[in-house]
């Protein structure tokens, strides 16, 4: 099957995928994103609530998922696993407005096929969604990481190494447990 987006950029040739569930749990973003997909001749449900994912999984059996990483409860990399265990073939893109290296890189070797930072277009997931293995021709970036950025990461590794726990995370990286606060309440730093 191949999917020509909106503006004609991507011409890609994967795996069909017919059916799509939406993880969010901002409602107003999951109906903005199930009704495009709607409008591009796709299936779609949506789950705000944490506790219900994996029911409407099995019920519904998408062919994609398009995963929030932060909802309350749970965290969408927890998902993927018992998501790809109810379908093996399952698509996974994870989406997030808190982007970091290290969630990127856990996403992937959990089963994820993309990681994506909110906002992102239903073009830009459809095309993701239909990559078979990447986009070879893509350029590489050589810019270097700011020290910010750097910093950033580092942090965010280590937090997600002590499973969130804030206090643990503080005491691996030598810092009060309150300024280890102030830097993760401010936004993620760019490049």
């Amino acid at each position: 099957m191949t999917i020509r987006t909106m503006d004609n950029s991507a011409d890609i040739t994967a795996t069909p995928v017919s059916n799509i569930m939406v993880v969010d749990d901002d409602v107003t973003f999951c109906r903005v994103l199930s009704n495009a997909f709607s409008r591009r001749g796709f299936e779609v449900c949506t789950v705000h609530d944490s506790a219900d994912i994996i029911a409407v999984a099995e019920l519904y059996m998408p062919d994609a998922v398009v995963l929030d990483l932060r909802m309350p409860g749970v965290s969408g990399l927890e998902m993927i696993s018992p998501l790809r265990n109810i379908n093996p073939d399952i698509r996974i893109l994870v989406l997030t407005g808190y982007a970091s290296i290290a969630t990127a890189i856990e996403a992937i070797k959990l089963g994820a096929v993309y990681y994506l930072t909110k906002p992102a277009d239903a073009d830009e997931i459809i095309a993701r969604l239909y990559e078979k293995d990447g986009n070879p021709a893509a350029p590489v970036k050589n810019e270097l990481l700011s020290a910010r950025r750097v910093e950033w990461e580092h942090i965010s590794k280590v937090l997600m190494e002590c499973n969130g726990n804030i206090s643990a995370a503080a005491r691996r990286l030598g810092m009060h447990r309150r300024s280890l606060q102030r830097k993760m309440n401010k936004h993620p730093v760019r490049h």
